[in-house]
This record gives structure tokens, C-alpha cells and sequence, in this order.
């Protein structure tokens, strides 16, 4: 740092001492060099933040780029951040005004609980708040009972208040089958749901080899963060879901008693464009947090696991606004990929030796065509404050770029849809998007009948010619 001072004050002295034209030197190279400072000291922030999480993630919200990652893969106890896939998959399933009752196993949950009583019955919707406003647990298994017990057919027709724990337990199943096979939709890489509400816990899981393994509910930062994206661009229910969770209060009366619910989501009021989150604790999982925040149409999404434990309340909201800071300095633009996405129009044609062309002697010649994209794009409507189109964010320093891997040529045969190369886009060093090239129609080999038809075929022509010439 001391010989950068002394540099600094060397270029300075430099441009003040000398005349117009050295002055001008000296005053680019200084230009120069603090620019080159400050992208060192934005690259060095980069690289660590000091944060009370054990594992940490801010994600870019629609492209799913992880912009800063502490640990962020390493699977982990997540509490009660549980029920934001419980509450899409409940909003997914079901109407608001379906109607529902509770089961001695919903009950019995240990607190923080909404305290319903076996056979009363409430709406989804009031559940829903429950379930997010103040995380009650017996809320988030009342839920899961009476979406899972449609995929049980011992169930069907059967109330939740009728159920035995065995029946409950059933129903929880299907219901954490459906949670798991929605984080795999979605890309998550290493999540396994067990209860609806985060409450740690294990299960034994039989192979196909006959091999049991104990698995714990756990997910990672990256695909709690990814899980919260989902269900504020892509679910088809995702105004519903953000509705919801940005409620600061809820007050309804069922079965003879009247409820009120306050948001515990502190994060809410904490920063301009706080847009969503869920807290969750456990004595294993910690302090947990995923929280959300739109600015100037871009979306930063941050997960937090094991973000300190009783008397650290706060260090999820310290480490929430540390994340969402650097994020919006440090990824200040919103581009689309749409911009430089490759028409089919733009890609080459590619010779193919040995290929049936159209004539004898000259080499067949191969369409291309990009593979229909698995992305198909969501129905879902765009949450207030964001733009068109599906964004990434991006630093000063960094571009949307494309690069395609093509051979020159081929030999046939040639497939159609056969796959030719690929087209792959980054931002910085992060692949965004990779799609393939395929042959758009056939090019078969020659062989001797083909080279049978062209010479019969200039035969004809050459005899059509002569005809034509001796006629006229």
C-alpha cells in the first residue's frame, strides 16, 4: 500500500511539475492506474466478505449465476426457509378457498405452532399465512396432509381429521415426494426434503441395489436461493406466493376463535426493493435466511445457513445487507440474453466430402439448425420493478459473450438431428447457457447408384442439348 501511495504521489507531482503535454501523460497513466486499483480492490472484495453465515450465497435471481458463494454447495440443516417450497407447492395444488381440517398428527407439532385442534377446519389460505408469516408448524403439516393425501388412493375421500399418524405420515410422504421432485425440476443439485417444515429429521432410503442409506433433510445455499428465484419468476403462482409473503400482518377468525399474525420477515423493511423472504431455526440448522430484492429492474437473491445461533439473532439480517450491498456495487448491469442469441440465419453452412450433393464432383453441403431450447419460458407474470426479458447481471468489467464450436467440415453420412456442434454463452467465466447445433436434413453417402443417376441424368441433358442445337 505504501509503495501505491508513493506512486500515486509520484504521477501526481508529475502531472502538476511538468509541462502541457507531460502533464496530459502523467495524468492518463494516473487514470489508468486507479482504474486498475479500484478492479483489483473490487476483485480482492470478491473474493472474500466477512460473513457470520457457515454458508452463504447471492445469486443473480433470473439467470441463476451465483455472484459470491461462501460454502454455498455444502449441504446443510435448513429450518423452517423449508416452507417456501411447502407454500408453492400448496399454491400449485390447490385454490385459496379449499377448505381443510386437522389431524391428530398436525396437532401434536412442537412449537412454533398456530395451536388448531384436531377436527376444526380453515382454509388454505389462512394456513398459507400462518405457514409464512409466523412459521407455524402444525400449519405447514396440515398443508402437506391435504395436498399429499390426493396422491395416496387409500385416501381419497377420506378427511385429515379422520386420519391415524399412520394415514398422516402417508400423506406427509407423497408430499415430500413432490417437494423433491420439484427441487430436481428446478436444478437443484444436492436438496432433500423430509417434513414439510423444516423440523430436523432422517430417513432410511433402500437403493435399487438393496443398498440403505441414512438420509438427513438438508438442502445447500445455492439451491435455496434457486428454490426462492423459482417461486418469484417461474411458478404460475408466483403473485400469489409474493402476496403473501410480503403481507406485514394477518388477521382471520375460525371455529370460534379470532388469529393475527405480524411478518417476522425483518428484511422487508430494511432495504429500498426488499422484496420477499422466509427466516427459519433450529438448534442444528442455526439462524437460516432467503430473502430477495429488486433495484433498477435487476434481481439479487441471498440464501444464509447457519447464520449463528440464539443471542445472534441479527447476524442474518447484518450478513443479508452485506450481500445485497456488494451486490448492487458489484453488479450494477442488467443485459439480456436475448440480444446474442444466435439466429439460425447466422450459422455457416458445412461442406460434407462423400456427401450426395446435387451434382457429381462438387461436395453435399449441410443446413444447421439450433436445437429446440429446454427452456420454453414462463407463464408466470413479471414481478413489479423488473424488466422484460431474462436478465443477467453483470460487473463494469464484464459482457455477455458467445462462442460456437463448429468442424470446418464432414464426412458423410450425415443424421438428421444429428448433433454437429455447440453454442455456448458466458458472462465473465460463468457458462450461462450452452445449446446444440444439429444437421437440419440428411446427406447420405455416395454410392453407385446415386453416381449412376448423375451420369444419367447429364446424359439426358447433353442429348436434350444436342436435340435443341441440330433442330434449330
Amino acid at each position: 500500500m505504501k509503495k501505491m501511495a508513493r506512486l500515486c504521489r509520484f504521477l501526481l507531482e508529475g502531472s502538476i511539475n511538468h509541462g502541457k503535454r507531460s502533464r496530459t501523460i502523467h495524468m492518463l497513466l494516473f487514470a489508468v492506474f486507479i482504474l486498475s486499483m479500484a478492479r483489483g480492490a473490487l476483485a480482492a472484495e470478491r473474493e472474500e466478505l466477512s460473513l457470520y453465515a457457515t454458508s452463504a450465497v447471492l445469486m443473480d435471481g433470473e439467470s441463476g449465476r451465483v455472484l459470491y458463494g461462501k460454502a454455498e454447495r455444502e449441504p446443510m440443516a435448513n429450518a423452517s426457509t423449508t416452507k417456501i417450497m411447502t407454500c408453492i407447492l400448496v399454491l400449485e395444488h390447490c385454490d385459496l378457498e379449499e377448505a381443510l381440517t386437522i389431524s391428530a398428527y398436525a396437532e401434536k407439532m412442537p412449537k412454533v405452532k398456530l395451536g388448531a385442534r384436531r377436527g376444526e377446519e380453515y382454509d388454505v389460505n389462512s394456513l398459507l399465512h400462518s405457514l409464512m408469516l409466523e412459521s407455524h408448524n402444525d400449519s405447514a403439516v396440515s398443508l402437506a396432509e391435504h395436498v399429499g393425501r390426493a396422491f395416496v388412493p387409500e385416501l381419497n375421500g377420506k378427511a385429515e381429521k379422520d386420519f391415524t399418524m399412520e394415514e398422516s405420515l402417508l400423506a406427509l410422504k407423497a408430499f415430500s415426494g413432490l417437494m423433491n421432485a420439484k427441487a430436481s425440476e428446478i436444478g437443484c443439485e444436492d436438496t432433500y426434503f423430509i417434513t414439510p417444515n423444516g423440523l430436523d429429521a432422517t430417513e432410511s432410503v433402500t437403493l435399487e441395489d438393496g443398498t440403505a442409506l441414512i438420509r438427513e433433510h438438508h438442502t445447500t445455499a445455492a439451491d435455496l436461493a434457486r428454490i426462492l428465484s423459482y417461486c418469484i419468476l417461474d411458478s404460475p403462482k408466483n403473485v400469489e406466493f409474493l402476496k403473501i409473503t410480503r403481507q406485514p400482518s394477518y388477521a382471520f377468525c375460525a371455529n370460534g376463535r379470532s388469529f393475527a399474525f405480524n411478518n417476522h420477515n425483518g428484511f422487508l423493511s430494511m432495504m429500498e426493493g426488499a422484496l420477499t423472504g422466509k427466516t427459519g431455526f433450529t438448534g442444528k440448522a442455526g439462524y437460516c435466511y432467503a430473502g430477495a430484492l429488486v433495484r433498477d429492474g435487476r434481481l439479487y437473491v441471498v440464501a444464509l445457513l447457519a447464520c449463528g445461533w440464539p443471542n445472534n439473532r441479527t447476524y442474518k439480517w447484518k450478513d443479508t445487507r452485506k450481500l445485497m450491498e456488494f451486490g448492487l456495487a458489484a453488479y450494477p448491469k442488467r443485459e439480456t440474453l436475448e440480444r446474442i442469441l444466435i439466429k439460425e440465419e447466422e450459422l455457416p453452412v458445412i461442406h460434407v466430402k462423400m456427401g450426395q450433393g446435387q451434382e457429381i464432383g462438387k461436395d453435399a453441403t449441410l443446413t444447421l439448425c439450433v436445437q429446440a431450447r429446454n427452456e420454453e419460458g414462463s407463464n408466470a407474470a413479471r414481478p413489479e420493478g423488473l424488466m422484460e426479458g431474462r436478465g443477467i447481471l453483470l460487473a463494469e468489467d464484464e459482457t455477455l459473450e458467445r462462442s460456437m464450436e463448429l468442424p470446418k467440415e464432414l464426412t458423410a453420412p450425415v443424421l438428421a438431428g444429428q448433433k454437429i456442434g455447440s453454442i455456448t454463452y458466458r458472462a465473465g467465466n460463468t457458462i450461462l447457457y450452452e445449446e446444440d447445433v444439429t444437421a437440419a436434413s440428411e446427406v447420405k453417402e455416395i454410392n453407385l447408384a446415386w453416381c449412376l443417376r448423375q451420369v444419367l441424368g447429364i446424359y439426358v441433358k447433353m442429348e436434350g442439348a444436342w436435340k435443341w442445337q441440330k433442330k434449330y
